[in-house]
């Protein structure tokens, strides 16, 4: 397995860097599969009913936690293998995350057959959500140290595979389940065996193919900039020391408030657009939809990572909660004005500045804390993806099954979570405001360096 070390995967000078954002794709693209696992809430709802939730089918809030826990284990996977990340490089992070992904489908597959929930919470949940974790974080450094002359740009070209991982998954997953369905089998447990093999294949094929620079690579006619921006540094802040300062903890709550108010809404789009316009949205549709918001989130990555690059993080991150303040107040008022496409709009405005947050997060990192150890300092930040991926879906669902409970039709048990995501947003401006730059006696002696 010697092939997968970091040496074997060293480029010679004259190497196309341009070469790099396809091998992350290839990764990303797959493990963004998760934003559209919930196309598959409904139809495992009722594996035992066919047409129908029957009383010993899955509801959907206990459905809801196999992608929650996806997420937890996708932000503890990262904060744990960042530091090895950075030690054995991306090819080898990159051919674990594949093996974990892909058999996180597999096992799954066995729960969905054996209606074991539990399984499937340890499939797709731990074992797929550790490798989320290690596949998200493993390109970051590689690319950003590929393109310092465009970090934000870079990593956008990367995560915005992440966020387009649903729009293929989405109607690949219906199409899948409705090949493999029967009278009395929804198809689901074929359709998880099939997904886990491609995925597996593809990320792999990712691996094969990534390169990192030589030592003291540089991009030909490449100039540090003189005159930083003001949370730009051009020292190095250790791993272990960014988690003694307060920009650390700032950053984490700006990506966990901004991630909270999102993936609620992704965990539960498919279900969500059908009861807010019930009638008028199908099944098909919804999966439509669910593969729209990707799209947007696909390209908000990309565009508000790019955008970055010239406004600085600072700023963009600013814009990011003040517009969705705005928006996720107005999406109740465009489902009581029956308006779907004003509906959809909405959304996906907000679910492009969501992607955009995670595209311009690493090179926000970035710029507070150097480049030396940021897959490392990322890695530990998206512990608050973590938080985010249950704290998000959590008040969706639940607040969503009170409001019902409590005889709200179920086209208005989301008013009430909108408004409460709309405060959340307004947190997070409050934390973004307050960064500044790290203060000296954080910087590394690069002569007397910590032991990695």
């Amino acid at each position: 397995m010697s092939i997968l070390d970091r040496e074997h995967i060293v480029a010679s000078q004259s190497y196309n860097r341009w070469l790099v954002p396809p091998a992350a794709l290839c990764v990303h693209l797959c493990i963004g599969q998760a934003y559209a696992f919930s196309v598959f809430n409904l139809p495992m709802s009722k594996l035992i009913g066919i047409t129908e939730s029957a009383p010993d089918d899955w509801k959907l809030t206990e459905l809801g936690w196999i992608f929650s826990i996806a997420i937890v284990f996708l932000g503890v996977a990262a904060a744990l293998t960042g530091t090895w990340l950075d030690r054995v490089g991306p090819r080898k992070a990159m051919f674990t995350a594949a093996c974990c992904f892909g058999g996180g489908f597999l096992v799954s597959a066995i729960g969905v057959a054996t209606h074991q929930l539990w399984i499937i919470y340890l499939g797709y949940g731990v074992l797929g959500g550790c490798g989320l974790g290690i596949g998200y974080i493993s390109p970051v450094k590689t690319l950003i140290t590929w393109f310092p002359d465009r970090p934000g740009m870079a990593t956008g070209m990367a995560i915005m595979g992440f966020g387009g991982g649903a729009f293929i998954a989405s109607p690949l997953s219906v199409w899948l389940m409705d090949h493999f369905k029967t009278a009395t089998d929804m198809g689901v447990t074929a359709t998880f065996v099939t997904l886990g093999i491609v995925y597996f294949v593809f990320m792999s094929i990712g691996a094969v193919i990534v390169r990192v620079p030589a030592a003291n690579w540089r991009p030909a006619g490449y100039v540090p900039p003189v005159q930083a921006r003001k949370l730009m540094t051009d020292q190095t802040v250790h791993v272990d020391q960014a988690l003694k300062t307060p920009q650390f903890y700032l950053l984490w709550w700006v990506l966990c408030l901004n991630v909270t108010a999102g993936i609620g809404v992704l965990g539960q789009a498919s279900a969500m657009s059908q009861e807010m316009f019930p009638g008028r949205i199908s099944p098909q549709a919804a999966a439509g939809f669910v593969g729209l918001l990707s799209l947007f989130n696909m390209a908000g990555r990309f565009f508000w990572a790019s955008t970055s690059d010239v406004i600085g993080r600072k700023n963009t991150y600013f814009v990011f909660f003040a517009l969705g303040i705005l928006l996720y107040a107005a999406v109740p008022s465009t489902a009581h004005m029956g308006s779907v496409v004003l509906f959809v709009l909405c959304y996906g405005v907000i679910l492009s500045m969501y992607g955009g947050g995670f595209a311009t997060i690493p090179a926000y990192l970035r710029d507070v804390f150097g480049v030396q150890y940021v897959g490392a300092i990322h890695g530990r930040l998206l512990t608050a993806w973590s938080v985010a991926g249950v704290l998000g879906p959590v008040l969706v669902n639940y607040i969503r099954q009170y409001q019902i409970d409590h005889g709200v039709a179920k086209a208005d048990a989301y008013t009430i979570t909108m408004y409460i995501m709309a405060g959340l947003l307004l947190v997070g401006l409050l934390c973004n405001l307050a960064m500044k730059a790290v203060h000296e006696r954080h910087h590394l002696d690069t002569q007397n360096q910590p032991a990695q």
